[in-house]
């Protein structure tokens, strides 16, 4: 006898459910886990508890419905992990990057723009700081020191998180495209004008792309924060 129309499409779905918990899990370990002993040990825990909770529906221990609330309640828990050490291992990078970028502002200008470079290096070290306390207490909320002065300054925690946000859009842009001397360029006595070119032209594609995927999330949390204050 058929199983009822139903059943049959509630148990594909279960199914499907725990495949696709299965390939989220192996790409992940794929982008996160070097070590290739602990990648299959997490795949296949992964893989244990989605047949885990397969067999617990088949036994009827579970309803369909929960089985697959489960699987995907665990497939958006690992989402939420992965976008947790993704942002903050990318706002690490991009502290390190504004460090080097600020002392390197300082240090081409011949000290005339060491007040943006400093600001800009300073944002850095505050930005490294909070998102490597975030990575090792698993948290985030840290606020360094840098961005707790920012909220006394305008006297609200809000205030001062979008004033520090787009400050650090600011660097970002400056950093990018003020006129630094070029790799290529001559001089006999002092340079000319054609010896200068906008920072970004000679700037690696891999630093490009982690302070353009770093800004774009500070843009996200600024934008959050105006949001939250006109409710």
């Amino acid at each position: 006898m058929a199983e009822p129309k139903s059943n049959t499409s509630e148990t594909k779905q279960l199914k499907q459910a725990a495949v696709a918990l299965t390939n989220h899990a192996c790409t992940l370990s794929m982008q996160h886990i070097q070590d290739g002993m602990l990648r299959l040990q997490f795949n296949r825990e992964v893989a244990y508890y989605a047949q885990g909770i397969v067999r617990d529906v088949e036994g009827g221990r579970k309803s369909v419905a929960q089985g697959v609330e489960a699987l995907w309640g665990e497939h958006a828990d690992l989402r939420e992990k992965s976008w947790f050490y993704f942002k903050n291992g990318l706002g690490m990078a991009a502290g390190a990057l504004q460090i080097t970028g600020g002392v390197g502002i300082c240090y081409g200008s011949l000290g005339l723009a060491c007040i943006p470079g400093a600001g800009i290096a300073l944002h850095g070290a505050n930005n490294v700081y909070e998102n490597a306390n975030n990575l090792v207490n698993k948290r985030s909320d840290t606020e360094g020191f840098l961005r707790q002065a920012y909220q006394k300054a305008f006297r609200s925690k809000s205030g001062g998180n979008i004033a520090y946000g787009l400050m650090d859009i600011w660097g970002s842009g400056y950093g990018a495209y003020r006129l630094a001397i070029s790799k290529n360029s001559w001089k006999l006595f002092r340079n000319i004008d054609s010896d200068y070119i906008r920072a970004y032209k000679e700037t690696a594609p891999w630093i490009l792309t982690t302070d353009g995927l770093s800004t774009g999330i500070t843009t996200y949390g600024v934008a959050n924060e105006l949001l939250r204050d006109e409710k």
